[in-house]
């Protein structure tokens, strides 16, 4: 194992690091997940790894809090960064909640990371140079490249991050992908994919995708999963430093409930959420499939891609590579 102590490990448990001000945390405790102060993190004997995550949602709150709940499913300590980007005004997020616990990516360029979150956004319907803030985006992707140890992007993120690093494309779908579906994995052999059963679920809500012919194309990238039904979900670099998730494995248990009624109340064209209410009935209360699978997604992602793999000394991240396959 490089970078850390076995030995110092072992005296504590290291769950998530989050500022006592942020809303997440109160919904956090209330759920019994552990979570940690700043003054107590800066008393534990090892260096908390440190993670951004660039939140592209506008319902950041909720995505701060449904993300962090599956950091803190650890025994490794994560120190978090917030970042938004400064070329795109959220209208769906207090003004005062960003400048409290957010940072942009200026403030922050000259930083070492020993991991890196990008979200989808509700922009996949443009052109990815059509997106306001493409250009910021663009210039964290590359700089991630010298100053992050792993990359995890999802849905809309994944989807960028592949167009931009290899040119892939994204397909405009004939209807929502909306639902939850089935998907087995590709490689037994790869970590992120350690403790999966052979047929998990994922929860996706979007409106394009991307192509399996043309990730076979790129022999950089290599599949981990697929779904008969929902195509394409989880591509990994050869190198282990970047993994691009199409779904999104993070929802909370009603979420894709909160999509399906804010369209239906809209007018818009959606139809109810595949393999989510029992019998296909919007009354009922929905059924979680995923939750395990994103837990181990998560903590598979931050054991063997970020932990085992970076430096001590975050001067020296990233490392040549995050490959930690045996």
């Amino acid at each position: 194992m490089r970078g850390y102590s076995t030995t110092k490990l072992r005296k504590n448990v290291m769950p998530v690091k989050i500022p006592t001000t942020l809303p997440a945390r109160t919904t956090l405790e209330k759920e019994n997940i552990f979570i940690m102060d700043e003054d107590r993190a800066a008393h534990q004997d090892i260096r908390a790894l440190r993670v951004a995550i660039l939140n592209l949602m506008p319902t950041k709150i909720a995505t701060e809090t449904q993300i962090l709940r599956l950091l803190s499913n650890s025994a490794l300590q994560v120190e978090i960064t917030l970042l938004h980007t400064a070329t795109h005004e959220s209208k769906n997020t207090d003004a005062d909640h960003l400048l409290e616990h957010y940072v942009t990516f200026e403030e922050i360029k000259n930083e070492k990371f020993d991991g890196l979150i990008i979200t989808g956004a509700p922009v996949e319907q443009l052109p990815f140079e059509e997106v306001d803030y493409w250009n910021e985006l663009t210039q964290i992707l590359d700089w991630a490249e010298t100053n992050v140890e792993s990359n995890f992007y999802i849905c809309w993120g994944a989807q960028a991050a592949l167009y931009h690093k290899y040119g892939i494309p994204k397909y405009d779908l004939p209807a929502k992908m909306f639902g939850v579906y089935e998907h087995r994995i590709l490689s037994s052999t790869e970590n992120l994919l350690r403790g999966f059963d052979d047929i998990f679920f994922a929860p996706h809500s979007r409106h394009t995708e991307i192509r399996r012919e043309d990730v076979e194309r790129v022999n950089e990238i290599q599949m981990l999963a697929e779904s008969d039904e929902a195509g394409v979900y989880i591509v990994g670099s050869k190198d282990g430093r970047h993994l691009f998730i199409t779904g999104h494995s993070e929802y909370d248990p009603l979420t894709l409930k909160g999509e399906y009624d804010r369209d239906i109340s809209k007018g818009l064209p959606i139809h109810v959420p595949q393999n989510y209410y029992p019998k296909n009935d919007p009354s009922k209360t929905p059924n979680v499939r995923w939750r395990g699978h994103a837990n181990l997604l998560y903590s598979n992602w931050l054991n063997y891609y970020v932990y085992q793999a970076t430096a001590f000394d975050p001067n020296d991240i990233p490392q040549k590579t995050t490959k930690t396959n045996s």
